[in-house]
C-alpha cells in the first residue's frame, strides 16, 4: 500500500502536489474514481492523491466527501496523511480538515502550513501574503465561487472548524526544531487539534517538518503541497530506494562569502563538521598524513547519525589563514605549490572517505581549485553536466575514474548569496532521496 495519502479539493491541486512528489522520485498516482478503484493496483505506488472536487460545494458536502475518501484509503502502512488546500486559502479548509481528523480518529493534530514559497505565498504573523500583497487585496478575494475576505489564516480556519486552533510564528520557527517540538507537545496537552505555522521559505518548511517529527505527535499535514513533499521526503523512502544515502561536502574556500554560506548551512541543516588544520598539511609529510588520518577517522566514527558530513579547511576562519609566501620560502617552492598541497590533501581526505564508506552517494565541492584537485585524485575524465542549481553551481556526475557516476554539485567559492551552499546541498539530497 502507499505510504502517503493526499486528499485535495480539486484536480488541479491534486496533480500539482503529485508532481512535487514525483520530482523527488516518489511513484505517485492520482485516483479519479473510488467506485472503480482496485487497491491492489496501487501496490507499487508511494503516494496516492485523490481530488474530491469539493472546494465550492456546501461545507457539509465537502466534509462528507473527504471523510468517505479518508475512510476508504486509510491503512496502517500510511505514514503521511495530507489535506491539500488551495494556496490562496479558498474553499472549505476547516470542514475538510475536520473530516480527515475525524476519519482517522487517532487524536492526530492538523499541522497547517499554508505557505508555498515557490509561488510566493507566505504566512507572516498569521497573515497570508501573495507576492508581498495581503491575500484579501488580491484577485483571490474576488473569486465568484469562493471569495476570501481576510488575510488571517487563523480566522478562516476558526470560522470553519469545530476544533481549537493554536499558532506558531516566525519567532518560534527561528528558535529551531526542538522549540517547535516542545510547543507542539504543549499544545497537544492543552487540547488543540489544529496548529497554524508561519512560513516564508523552504528552510522554514524543513524546520517545521523536523519539529513535527521530533515531537512524536500523530499528525496530518494541511498545506498546498510543499510541506507535504518536505515531510514525506523525511519520513518515506521510495520503494526503489532502500539504502541510507549520505552527502559528503568538501569546502576549501577561504573567503568571507564561503564563511557566511557555511554558517547558513549549519543553521539550516544537521551537519557533521570536521575542520582540517591546514597548517598541519604543510609542516611536514608526516604531520600531513597524521592530519588526514585524524579527519578521516573522526568522520567515519561519527557519521552514522548524519546525512551530511563536511570536511572544511579551517582557513575559512580568518584567524587560521596561512601566509603562503612564508611557507613557500620554508619549503623552497612557489606559493601556488603550497596552495596545491592543501587542495590535494583535501582531495585525498575526500577520496578516502568515499572509498571507505559506500553510503556516501553524493559529493559537494566548494572552490574551483578543490573541484580540480578532487577530479584529479579520482582520475575522472570529467563531469557530465545535468543541471544548474544556482548561478555558477552545477549538478552532474563524474565520468569514468574510480567514482564513475557519482553525483556531484560544484560551486565557486564566492558564487551565490548566503543561502547558496545550503540550496546546493539540499538539491543534492533531493536527487539522492535523502
Amino acid at each position: 500500500m502507499p505510504q502517503c495519502v493526499i486528499i485535495a479539493d480539486d484536480l488541479t491541486g491534486a496533480n500539482a502536489t503529485g508532481v512535487l512528489l514525483k520530482k523527488i522520485n516518489y511513484n505517485t498516482y492520482t485516483v479519479m474514481n473510488t467506485e472503480r478503484l482496485e487497491l491492489s493496483k496501487l501496490s507499487e505506488s508511494d503516494c496516492i492523491v485523490y481530488p474530491t472536487d469539493s472546494r465550492a460545494v456546501d461545507s457539509s458536502i465537502a466534509y462528507n466527501r473527504v471523510y468517505n475518501v479518508a475512510n476508504l484509503l486509510k491503512n496502517d502502512d500510511v505514514l503521511v496523511y495530507s489535506k491539500r488546500i488551495d494556496s490562496t486559502l479558498r474553499g472549505n479548509l476547516g470542514s475538510e480538515t475536520d473530516a480527515l481528523l475525524d476519519a482517522l480518529s487517532n487524536d492526530a493534530i492538523a499541522m497547517v502550513v499554508p505557505c508555498f514559497p515557490q509561488a510566493n505565498r507566505i504566512l507572516v504573523g498569521g497573515y497570508m501574503l501573495v507576492n508581498t500583497i495581503p491575500l484579501h487585496k488580491t484577485e483571490a478575494a474576488l473569486d465568484p465561487k469562493t471569495p476570501v475576505d481576510t488575510s488571517a489564516a487563523g480566522d478562516i480556519f476558526g470560522k470553519q472548524s469545530i476544533y481549537p486552533i493554536a499558532s506558531l510564528y516566525i519567532k518560534d520557527i527561528m528558535m529551531g526544531k526542538k522549540h517547535l517540538a516542545d510547543e507542539i507537545k504543549r499544545f497537544r496537552e492543552e487540547g488543540y487539534r489544529i496548529i497554524i505555522f508561519d512560513c516564508v521559505s523552504q528552510e522554514d518548511l524543513d524546520t517545521i517538518a523536523d519539529g513535527v517529527i521530533e515531537s512524536g505527535v500523530k499528525f496530518i499535514s494541511v498545506d498546498p503541497g510543499s510541506f507535504t513533499a518536505t515531510i514525506a521526503r523525511k519520513l518515506i523512502v521510495p520503494r526503489e530506494i532502500k539504502n541510507k544515502h549520505k552527502v559528503l561536502a568538501t569546502v576549501g574556500s577561504v573567503n568571507a562569502v564561503a564563511k557566511n554560506q557555511l554558517d547558513e548551512l549549519l543553521l539550516a541543516q544537521k551537519v557533521l563538521q570536521v575542520y582540517v588544520v591546514t597548517k598541519e598539511l604543510v609542516e611536514s609529510e608526516e604531520r600531513r598524513k597524521q592530519e588526514i588520518n585524524r579527519v578521516v577517522g573522526e568522520i567515519q566514527k561519527n557519521c552514522g547519525n548524519y546525512d551530511i558530513c563536511a570536511v572544511i579547511g579551517n582557513g575559512i576562519l580568518p584567524e587560521n589563514r596561512l601566509n603562503f609566501s612564508e611557507y613557500a620560502e620554508k619549503l623552497q617552492c612557489l606559493p601556488e605549490d603550497v596552495s596545491n598541497l592543501i587542495n590535494d590533501s583535501l582531495a585525498e581526505i575526500t577520496y578516502l572517505l568515499l572509498n571507505n564508506n559506500p553510503d556516501f552517494k553524493g559529493l559537494y565541492t566548494s572552490g574551483g581549485d578543490i573541484t580540480v584537485a578532487v577530479s584529479r585524485k579520482f582520475r575522472t575524465a570529467g563531469i557530465r553536466l545535468l543541471d544548474e542549481v544556482v548561478p555558477l553551481a552545477a549538478y552532474g556526475e563524474f565520468i569514468s575514474g574510480e567514482f564513475d557516476g557519482l553525483k556531484v554539485v560544484t560551486k565557486g567559492g564566492m558564487a551565490g548569496d548566503k543561502n547558496a551552499m545550503n540550496l546546493c546541498i539540499r538539491y543534492l539530497k533531493e536527487k539522492l532521496f535523502i
